[in-house]
């Protein structure tokens, strides 16, 4: 069998076997619509807040007027009491408090400090910060607004009060992520996650379904079959990357500060190394559904460790020495850093290296691991065969 004859029977392969179909196409077909689901609002505005006024001034009534115009913000009901506001935000009505206390105006007129209380509910943080970040703007710009009466009231101009109160102008501009938002931020660790994860379920499944059969596998060498199905799966996943590098990156306004040569440099071997790891994995099984079980149960601890979803300072050394055997983990920090950040190639040459230096070595295993199974039921047929009147 020659090798472009094994590509073709590789590739035929894959296609025949339903679960890996699912598992490679289907799988990274839905999963670039059911991940950024969620996160594509981008950033929370209009939470509902419930308000607890003690004061029932003009002043107390005025600061509400101000957080119901936060865009962050939306004030949907008065009460009478916390208890009632908790009420509120249990039953999911309402998605925090502001408590105004009584002598608000009084105290503010004497030049006293006041303290406003706000709360939020805290089991989705992006709506917490969303809650926390308005009401703290909305009692900034309140402080800001009396400062300024004291101030014209004391004699200053009104151009003078102005500029005594903003001495400093803030003019944030993002760096990396311009729209603030969260899918930017996610998307492109995560993709390459489904990429990683995907390839290393189809290779294994394919292989632990072919040692104990017989099959075109047996009519060449280890190293060529090896080979042959890097290429295969290589060719597949090429277009699956495209699709997700090119067309979900534009879709979901991820940004782009790499060349398009930059990055495939990159990923091939990115795709090479998990193509290598996966032909190797797939030797320690000969039944295709533990390939599966195992490498979706690695997942979570991947996506935590690969150091865009959590600070690898806060992980332990160990886990973080152990996690770099994965080459997603290299993976995705360097695309991070090129594409994202805007790194030169310089600063991710480690992490590239790496990645070749995992291609050498998964490659070395598969080798050793395809032979000794191809090998092993090479003896137990022979010795069936002699076993055979």
């Amino acid at each position: 069998m020659s090798f472009l004859q094994l590509i073709i029977a590789e590739l035929k392969a894959i296609l025949a076997d339903k679960t890996i179909v699912i598992t490679v196409f289907g799988g990274v077909l839905f999963y670039s619509i059911l991940y950024p689901l969620p996160y594509l609002n981008q950033v929370p505005t209009e939470q509902q807040l419930v308000v607890v006024d003690h004061d029932h001034s003009s002043l107390s009534r005025q600061l509400i007027r101000h957080a119901d115009a936060n865009a962050k913000i939306q004030v949907i009901a008065k009460v009478g009491s916390i208890d009632e506001a908790k009420k509120w935000i249990e039953s999911g009505r309402a998605h925090g408090l502001l408590v105004i206390p009584a002598d608000f105006r009084r105290d503010l007129l004497l030049g006293r400090g006041v303290t406003l209380s706000y709360g939020g509910d805290a089991s989705y943080f992006l709506i917490y910060s969303a809650v926390a970040e308005g009401l703290i703007s909305t009692g900034l710009d309140a402080g800001k607004s009396m400062q300024r009466l004291g101030l014209l009231a004391q004699g200053s101009g009104a151009q003078a009060a102005d500029q005594s109160l903003n001495v400093v102008k803030l003019n944030s501009i993002p760096a990396f992520n311009p729209s603030l938002g969260y899918t930017p931020y996610i998307v492109p660790g995560l993709f390459l996650l489904i990429l990683h994860q995907t390839l290393l379920i189809g290779t294994s499944i394919l292989g632990a379904s072919q040692w104990k059969e017989t099959g075109y596998w047996r009519q060449v060498s280890p190293l060529k079959l090896v080979c042959g199905r890097m290429v295969a799966f290589m060719g597949i996943y090429t277009l699956l990357t495209s699709y997700y590098v090119g067309y979900c990156y534009y879709w979901y306004d991820v940004s782009l500060q790499a060349s398009f040569g930059t990055v495939a440099l990159l990923l091939l071997p990115f795709l090479l190394a998990t193509t290598a790891a996966g032909i190797a994995f797939s030797c320690l099984f000969t039944r295709r559904d533990l390939p599966t079980q195992v490498l979706l149960l690695i997942s979570m601890p991947i996506l935590f460790v690969s150091g865009f979803v959590w600070p690898t300072a806060l992980i332990p050394e160990s886990v973080v020495a152990v996690s770099q055997i994965f080459p997603a983990v290299p993976g995705i920090m360097a695309m991070l850093e090129l594409n994202q950040m805007g790194a030169s190639w310089q600063s991710i040459m480690p992490q590239w290296l790496q990645l070749w230096a995992m291609t050498a070595f998964y490659f070395a295993l598969a080798y050793v691991g395809a032979k000794a199974r191809l090998t092993a039921h090479l003896k137990a047929d022979v010795h069936q065969s002699e076993l055979t009147p």
